[in-house]
């Protein structure tokens, strides 16, 4: 406001001349209502381009709203792209997710970024060439777990609804512990209405989490000393208790012993697994009984080829009980160590809740039930 001793001296407001529209060509149009502009930034009444809709499977747009917002001010964050943080954490790298996904890399990168917007917080930061979570990233990674589980769960009830569990079901096992309880556990399923798609698959106990980024269950196997395999994004429940013995071939000069302890066994040659397994965690455990270090011959994970060897008198190994077929190899109890594997069942979180995959779970605990009777 001007002082009141001096002039004032504000130019005088004009108001526009009004302007002439000329007949439109194309016949009349609705005109937009009077008022303030429900679009500011743009012109009264122009239409607002449509965005294009990119999908989950392919180009590198990211939908029809990049960043949305809930009525309270909160983050809506999309469960498409919670799949996507969450494939990236058990696959480790943009690439290994895109092809799992069928989806570009760039696309990939694009679902990220979108989501750390309506996260409002990081969830990548760098590491070398590739990424990394941070720690919003790997907390954000065990909501998107239940979020998708109960999206699951949300299909399953519906599914109920229809009548008895049905669908397909992808299991991963190992070997040994498939060649046992496997066929039952088909004979059981056949006529369910679920579908069990198996896969062979021998790794650690570490890399558990890793399968189930491609598996709903995964039968596991590790050293009854070891810690359990549950965690913030997996459920493992124990099914069951398997002995380790040694099995030496008919010449051997333990072959007429019930029993052995280890220091009977210190100068023998041995037939192994891979390290990381437990029958290879129980061979260690001889080695700190008897204060000697083993001399392994040969690592191989095929109890079958090891069964061979040892029957022809090339070495002596331990073999889980209900592995032993050949009928040459004598079974000896091993005295003094624990020894023995634990065959867990591996899960997401929540994971039963699918009918299906309880199926699957209750088929897999009778079979062991008859394993071990």
């Amino acid at each position: 406001m001007p002082h009141p001793e001096e002039p004032d001296t504000t130019p005088p407001r004009t108001v526009p001349r009004p302007r002439r529209i000329a007949p439109d060509p194309m016949g009349p149009r609705h005109l937009p209502p009077s008022g303030p502009d429900p679009h500011p930034g743009t012109r009264a009444g122009a239409a607002t381009p449509p965005r294009r809709v990119g999908t989950a499977t392919g180009g590198d747009a990211v939908g029809t709203q990049e960043a949305k917002t809930a009525q309270d001010g909160g983050p809506l964050m999309s469960v498409e792209r919670l799949r996507v943080l969450r494939e990236l954490a058990d696959r480790g790298t943009v690439a290994a997710v895109a092809e799992a996904l069928s989806m570009t890399p760039s696309a990939v990168s694009q679902q990220l970024k979108v989501l750390a917007r309506e996260a409002g917080v990081a969830l990548l930061e760098p590491e070398g060439r590739r990424v990394r979570l941070t720690d919003a990233g790997r907390a954000l990674v065990v909501r998107a777990d239940e979020v998708l589980a109960a999206m699951e769960k949300a299909a399953a009830e519906m599914a109920s609804y229809r009548g008895s569990p049905r669908g397909q079901v992808r299991v991963a096992l190992f070997p040994s512990g498939a060649a046992l309880l496997l066929p039952q556990v088909l004979t059981e399923l056949a006529g369910t209405g679920v579908e069990m798609i198996a896969a062979d698959e021998d790794v650690p106990p570490v890399q558990v989490p890793r399968l189930l980024a491609d598996y709903d269950v995964v039968l596991t196997h590790r050293d009854e000393r070891s810690t359990s395999l549950g965690g913030a994004r997996v459920a493992s429940r124990v099914l069951m208790r398997e002995p380790i013995d040694v099995v030496v071939g008919p010449e051997h000069r333990l072959a007429k012993h019930g029993a052995v302890v280890p220091a009977e066994l210190s100068d023998e040659t041995w037939l192994s697994v891979r390290g990381g397994f437990p029958v290879d965690d129980v061979l260690r455990s001889i080695a700190t009984v008897t204060g000697v270090q083993p001399r392994i011959a040969q690592r191989l994970n095929d109890f079958t080829v090891i069964e061979a060897l040892v029957a022809s008198g090339y070495g002596i190994a331990l073999m889980p009980r209900y592995a032993v077929r050949h009928a040459e190899v004598v079974m000896l109890r091993l005295a003094g160590v624990r020894a023995a594997r634990l065959y867990d069942l591996a899960t997401r979180p929540h994971a039963e809740k699918r009918p299906a995959v309880a199926t699957v779970l209750a088929a897999f605990e009778r079979a062991a039930r008859r394993a071990t009777r």
